[in-house]
């Protein structure tokens, strides 16, 4: 009954565990002792005999105080009670010797990019290669799975020193190992590695694999958040911040289905006439006790929960209503551009719903700017992002190159898209005034949008330097907290009232028109 022996099998691990604990050492004397005061000789030789044929029997299928299992037959991809019981043994192993193990996590970052761009064979192809130089780089009782599509679990040998210097020296290698380029038939392929690491010297007495897994696990996450190729150790404190972590990714999707994520809109100028040519949603989080929550703590936690897309969806229904109640009131603000994430791009159904929206507040496509980030479109060239692109550009929205000259789109991928706006990044705009090396970076850029006969927008303005030096370069329009800083609807039309009566009452500062 193959069925009844999966079912006994955690049984049986759990009374060996039990078998070779410290306690035994109490134990066993005190048994014998019984035997001999229950039964005598033949009692006490019965303990005698049936000890060692317990520990034989429970212990025939892999003793849990010898490697786990051969590498040559470690499965290539371990489920997460595998892993579990893998680090368990390894845990029992270094205990019982009074030793030291430690878990490394990692995660093999553009994976996801290569399957896009070469198929999903040429992606399994380098996973393959992957496990195979990570257990390449192995010592002789260390074992090393994949856990997921991108990630690798490595469990050391019960070591004498296995402190926190040996464990960073031991990721170190790994990292530079998994690093080196890849060669496969679709070409040669650079792949990051993200590492999160513990030692089980780093938890507390008893901890389980469970434990040890989802320690080195929080350090990845940690590792993950601060870059490519980054290494961090499991600390203490890192369990207090993802708690507080969940704790957000639950209340922020509440927040989102009680309306209390909002766009609040920035201004944009042209610097031609100083006049309003648009203004950019930006998503804010009214939170009744906290007050205004910044984007930069609530979108990775809507991006881990998969609610993008909601997001953008209420981000443009309160965009279009605001765009909307400006018209009624008679404010002159030609166009509302909304951030479109990836997500969202991928969404098949996503230039039906636009038409859609646009229909139902009666509005043209070109009063709806798409802004696309660079990286989006460098990493797309093709499929669904592309052709929805495409598709809302033939509807007659702007399309805007969001933060470029940060990411990696080339020229061609600047002429195969139907992009109308470059955004220049706040980077390049920073100290633009009194710093040459700015300047002629600007002004570089600005000539290539010239010839490609692309609008620019320079984003981040502080101060009026700034914003006279894009404006004499030949940038198209500004924005920034120099111009205005982003507020609600109803502040907007206040503040789009007050600067069209300063336009109308001062002389145009900005670049001659004739």
């Amino acid at each position: 009954m193959p069925h009844l022996a999966e079912l006994l099998t955690p049984l049986r691990r759990r009374l060996l565990k039990w078998l070779h604990g410290p306690h035994m050492l109490a134990f066993l004397p005190a048994l014998s002792l019984a035997g001999f005061w229950l039964g005598g000789e033949a009692g006490l030789l019965t303990v005698a005999l049936l000890l060692p044929l317990l520990y034989l029997t429970l212990g025939r299928r892999g003793d849990a105080l010898h490697p786990v299992e051969p590498r040559s037959i470690l499965p290539g991809l371990a489920d997460a009670a595998m892993a579990q019981d893998m680090a368990d043994q390894m845990l029992l192993r270094a205990r019982a010797a009074s030793l030291a193990t430690g878990c490394l996590m990692l995660e093999a970052e553009g994976l996801e990019t290569v399957a896009r761009r070469a198929g999903s064979e040429t992606a399994e192809e380098l996973r393959d290669l992957l496990l195979t130089r990570l257990r390449g780089l192995l010592r002789r009782d260390d074992i090393a799975v994949r856990t997921g599509d991108s990630r690798f679990m490595v469990l050391f040998g019960p070591s004498l020193r296995l402190d926190l210097e040996a464990l960073l020296a031991l990721a170190d290698r790994m990292q530079r190992g998994l690093e080196e380029p890849a060669e496969t038939a679709t070409g040669v392929h650079y792949i990051s590695v993200a590492i999160g690491f513990c030692g089980m010297n780093r938890l507390k007495d008893g901890a389980s694999g469970a434990r040890l897994i989802e320690a080195a696990q929080i350090a990845l996450t940690e590792a993950l958040a601060n870059g490519p190729s980054a290494i961090r150790a499991w600390t203490e404190t890192m369990r207090a911040e993802r708690s507080a972590r969940q704790s957000l990714l639950h209340e922020v999707d509440r927040a989102l289905a009680k309306g209390q994520i909002q766009p609040w809109f920035q201004p944009q100028l042209c610097t031609s006439t100083g006049r309003i040519s648009g203004v950019e949603a930006l998503a804010r989080w009214i939170h009744p006790e906290r007050g205004i929550v910044p984007p930069g703590q609530f979108l990775p936690a809507l991006e881990a929960a998969g609610q993008m897309d909601r997001l953008g969806e209420v981000i443009l229904q309160h965009s279009l209503t605001a765009l909307r109640g400006w018209d009624d009131q008679g404010l002159d603000i030609p166009r509302v551009s909304v951030n479109f994430s990836a997500a969202e791009l991928r969404n098949p159904h996503l230039l039906d719903r636009i038409r859609w929206e646009l229909d139902r507040f009666g509005l043209p496509p070109a009063r709806l700017g798409v802004e696309v980030l660079e990286t989006v479109i460098a990493d797309c060239p093709e499929g669904v992002v592309a052709r929805n692109i495409m598709g809302l550009s033939r509807l007659g929205c702007q399309i805007d190159l969001d933060d470029f000259g940060t990411g990696h789109a080339s020229i061609t991928a600047l002429r195969r898209f139907p992009v109308n706006r470059l955004k220049i990044d706040r980077s390049f705009v920073s100290r633009v005034d009194r710093d040459e090396d700015q300047q002629r970076m600007m002004a570089a850029i600005l000539g290539l949008a010239e010839r490609l006969n692309l609008q620019t927008l320079g984003e981040g303005v502080e101060g009026l330097g700034e914003h006279a030096l894009l404006a004499q370069l030949g940038c198209d329009h500004v924005q920034g907290f120099g111009v205005a800083r982003p507020m609600a609807a109803a502040a907007l039309a206040d503040w789009a009232r007050t600067h069209a009566r300063r336009i109308a009452e001062a002389p145009n500062l900005g670049r001659a028109t004739g």
